[in-house]
């Protein structure tokens, strides 16, 4: 029982965390935006995204993403995941926990983002911090689709696919910007 509990646990943050994830690139990108605008609106802004920048990345998006690897770690360390993960049928395991250290290198490199930020120093354009934020995305689908499907999922299609996502949703950012670059000058 106390399993499911820890899962239970684990999931609800894994959701919390990726919500963090999900909108903190959209507060970078209205941050950058908020730079074409005359002052002292473009001061406004940025002081009003820093407020609410911080307590979305320090109380929700770290607590979160260290909850979930605590129980995380927890589920691994007291269900049959263990010796699952040196056996063939364990593959999609190993995958999962390597894309999730990738995951937590996004989340860093977020930070890093929001430091700069914090900072005024905005390095970034609004369309990049676009495709950097479909990042989390492209990281969830492949997760859930691991955790889901398991063993049955076919390494060839899961990568087809993925680049197939990864295609459409850049192609989304593309005609994003070609409409709000008609808006702009019509």
């Amino acid at each position: 029982m106390a399993y499911l509990y820890l899962k239970a646990v684990h999931i609800i943050f894994v959701v919390t965390w990726f919500a963090g994830l999900f909108y903190m690139p959209r507060l970078f990108i209205y941050n950058v935006e908020a730079n074409e605008q005359p002052q002292p609106a473009q001061d406004l802004l940025h002081r009003q995204f820093a407020k609410m920048m911080k307590p979305l990345w320090y109380g929700i998006t770290w607590p979160s993403a260290i909850i979930t690897l605590i129980m995380g770690l927890s589920v691994l360390l007291s269900g049959p995941w263990g010796s699952l993960l040196l056996k063939p049928e364990g593959f999609w395991l190993l995958l999962k926990l390597i894309l999730v250290l990738f995951l937590y290198a996004y989340h860093y490199s977020l930070h890093r983002i929001f430091k700069q930020q914090m900072a005024g120093i905005y390095k970034y354009s609004s369309d990049q911090l676009r495709m950097w934020n479909e990042v989390a995305t492209i990281f969830l689908v492949a997760i859930v689709m691991l955790v889901v499907v398991k063993k049955e999922i076919s390494v060839i299609w899961g990568l087809v696919g993925m680049i197939l996502l990864i295609f459409i949703l850049m192609l989304a950012i593309r005609i994003y910007k070609r409409v709000r670059t008609k808006k702009r000058s019509g």
